[in-house]
């Protein structure tokens, strides 16, 4: 039986900012990666050069591989504790900020571009802030550093080479079990039946693999919470209309609550001259945003989602987006995409308006069809309120020719009760990243790997 002294589960940033952590400060150790995907270089979609259609690939080489999900987004660090994740309850937000500028120097050290967006006229944002404040939106100022999909992928690269010397990297290899003996974590068990023992294991299976460690969160007896649910659609408009604010921040953050039902609403992974992809999440085809490095496209996308928390006895977020997202599936085939026109005229877009539509679809395999088959009635009346409250600071969002994609959903699992150092209540057995519920972006994910690592150290 191999022996490591950390196993890391998962090479998407929260992995990978761990390794990258032990290998520098404790090049000793012995450590070794599992990620079920495949080696960033050899992470194709087929669909994505247009020549075909999803063909449901398992795993999706669009959110599975080394990189995670992100290594093909848009690649945004958002450098601020105020949204990505609930970070700062494990250890205060002086410490998280203090992570946020380590991380950050990190990816600058492997590549990422200087600039840096959000740093704006004090006098401008307040002209702005004041237009959303009269619109009920509250605008969020962040900096944001943008790799953009290309060099995003160039960067995870570099990390690779440099850490394949350091650590073991084994891709291809998903993990079935984690191994647990008096009350202290002892390994793996991968799908192939593999047992690989370690003194330490950091599970960080991101988004894709948040079921997973549900499941395995259950079945080892750990304390769960559950996250709140994020539904909605991803909008695509020409470029130009948010060119305002996008050159500004890159990235608008806004949030409103919806008059008619009160839920949260918010604009999420903006995304200047990108395009919009699909996403294989276990089987069920989901919508997402990039935004390129070195090519760009006439339009902007962004998505809106409706966070909503659910009481007891709810306790399946993920089984309740993946429902949502499958009315898309059965419906259309994949992703449907639908005018807003059309959507307010309760009739269902179809093949000949989309081509003469203002606004031309980057995802060309999207189906035409109709979105009030697929959400709830609640979701569709916070989605349209946003829409119509976002066109007073960027005129011509709320436009008949504004493009909608369904299903946008954010499969956040069940959150993992973890101490201050990101331990479970399995002695060494640690939780980091999107997968164990206490993130959601890069700069983040990346932080919990960094705390998780530092606590191995400080043990070993």
């Amino acid at each position: 039986m191999r022996e490591y002294d950390v196993i890391i589960v998962g090479a998407g940033p929260a992995g990978i900012f761990a390794a990258l952590e032990l290998a520098e400060n404790r090049p000793d150790l012995k450590v070794l990666i599992l990620e079920k995907g495949a080696d960033i270089k050899r992470r194709f979609c087929p669909a994505r050069d247009g020549s075909t259609g999803c063909r449901y690939c398992l795993p999706c080489a669009t959110v599975c591989g080394w990189g995670g999900a992100g290594a093909f987004s848009d690649g945004k660090l958002t450098l601020s504790a105020a949204v990505g994740g609930t970070l700062d309850e494990y250890g205060g937000r002086e410490q998280l900020d203090a992570l946020i500028r380590y991380v950050d120097g990190i990816y600058l050290r492997f590549g990422a571009p200087a600039e840096v967006y959000g740093e704006i006229d004090p006098e401008e944002f307040e002209a702005l802030e004041k237009k959303a404040t009269l619109a009920e939106l509250q605008i969020i100022p962040l900096r944001i550093r943008h790799l953009g999909t290309g060099r995003c992928a160039e960067i995870l690269q570099r990390m690779h080479d440099y850490l394949v010397d350091r650590v073991d990297i084994s891709t291809g290899t998903p993990v079935a079990r984690i191994l647990v003996r008096d009350g202290c974590v002892t390994g793996v068990e991968t799908a192939e039946g593999e047992v690989i023992g370690a003194r330490f294991v950091v599970v960080a299976p991101g988004r894709e693999g948040a079921d997973w460690l549900a499941r395995e969160a259950e079945r080892l007896g750990l304390a769960t919470a559950v996250n709140p649910v994020d539904i909605g659609v991803r909008v695509e408009v020409p470029a130009v209309v948010l060119e305002p604010l996008t050159r500004l921040f890159y990235e608008v953050k806004c949030t409103y609550i919806s008059r008619t039902f009160e839920d949260r609403v918010r604009t999420f992974c903006m995304n200047p001259y990108g395009e919009v992809v699909m996403e294989n999440n276990d089987g069920v085809i989901t919508v997402n945003g990039h935004a390129h490095a070195y090519t760009k496209t006439e339009n902007t996308n962004f998505a809106i989602l409706i966070s909503k928390n659910f009481t007891e006895p709810f306790k399946e977020p993920i089984a309740y987006g993946r429902h949502v997202a499958s009315l898309a599936n059965l419906l259309g085939g994949g992703v449907i995409v639908q005018r807003l026109g059309d959507l307010l005229a309760g009739r269902r877009s179809t093949k000949e308006k989309i081509a003469r539509n203002l606004v031309r679809p980057t995802l060309a395999e999207a189906t035409p069809g109709d979105l009030s088959l697929v959400f709830p009635y609640r979701y569709l009346v916070g989605i349209l309120e946003m829409l119509e409250a976002l066109d007073r600071i960027a005129p011509g969002v709320n436009n008949r020719s504004t493009l909608l994609y369904g299903a946008e959903v954010k499969f956040y699992s069940s959150r993992l009760l973890l101490n201050d150092r990101l331990e479970t209540g399995i002695t060494n057995l640690f939780a980091a990243g999107d997968g164990a519920g206490i993130t959601r972006g890069l700069v983040q994910a990346s932080a919990s790997g960094v705390l998780a690592a530092r606590e191995i150290i400080r043990r070993a």
